[in-house]
């Protein structure tokens, strides 16, 4: 926890799908055609879910989630904190969370594909580009 904002980072199952939302829009990655009631199955379906959550403002400040088969690999995803508590250590603390969960399954294969200007966050972090990979995406829209 930090001292000044008491922030708590807890792995969770369900959390209200309207706030994962505010965080989506928050980071500039949420389409305004999506129902967030489909967040649930998508909190529940990763295998490791973080949510930072501010304790004295009694409110979630972050959140990330690791999706993986529990074997083999893992990718981290959604990592974000909202602006207002950047710079505060809660994206590490998120992120630590989340790579101490893989690690203690047995998952230390961990990946991710960082925002430009993100790099120093993650590098700090153990993080490294892999040389010879290309980040890839389908577009179906598009065939």
């Amino acid at each position: 926890m930090t001292e000044e904002t008491e922030i708590e980072v807890r792995l969770v199952d369900v959390w209200d799908v309207e706030t994962i939302a505010d965080h989506y829009r928050a980071a500039g990655w949420w389409n305004e055609s999506w129902d967030p009631a489909g967040l649930g199955a998508l909190i529940a379906g990763s295998f490791a879910f973080a949510v930072a959550i501010d304790r004295s403002a009694e409110r979630a400040v972050g959140m990330g989630r690791a999706i993986s088969d529990g074997v083999s690999d893992a990718y981290v995803q959604d990592l974000t904190v909202l602006p207002g508590y950047r710079g505060r250590g809660i994206g590490t603390m998120i992120l630590s969370t989340l790579l101490d969960y893989c690690t203690s399954a047995g998952v230390t294969w961990v990946a991710l594909v960082a925002e430009p200007g993100t790099e120093p966050f993650y590098t700090a972090l153990g993080f490294r580009r892999m040389e010879n990979h290309t980040p890839m995406r389908w577009y179906p829209e598009e065939r």
